[in-house]
């Protein structure tokens, strides 16, 4: 397993970014799994880590990013300019964080909710844990 993105499974904008990383991932570097589903919340107990679904978590190498963190990383590995997008690293998470968790907070409000988890396509499938 190279690496693994933890998502907000019923959140729009999450599954919105998902779609949006697998488009720029043609090497599959990434997969998934919804924080809601037993796999999401198997591959946090190593971590000791509560469950959040105000998050996107990825675990890389052993190690567990959250936030914008996370949000940065997963940029680090994506085709095309989105990898200038990790420069932002150099601003402490405490600045980054804020502006991270505002959205977080009004992310179903803004572009909603499913009442269950996605279903990934024929061709995504392999992706999701």
């Amino acid at each position: 397993m190279k690496a693994v993105i933890l998502f907000d499974g019923v959140c729009n904008l999450c599954n919105g970014a998902v779609q949006f990383i697998i488009k720029r991932d043609p090497d599959a570097y990434f997969s998934f799994a919804p924080l809601q589903e037993e796999k999401g919340q198997q591959l946090l107990r190593p971590f000791n880590k509560e469950l959040s679904m105000n998050s996107v978590i990825l675990i890389e190498n052993g190690r567990l990013y959250e936030r914008s963190a996370a949000a940065l990383q997963i940029c680090r590995h994506l085709r095309g300019a989105w990898k200038l997008l990790y420069v932002f690293k150099i601003i402490p998470s405490f600045l980054r964080d804020p502006l991270y968790n505002y959205v977080a907070r009004n992310r179903y409000k803004w572009f909603g909710k499913k009442d269950h988890c996605m279903l990934p396509t024929k061709d995504t499938r392999k992706r999701f844990l």
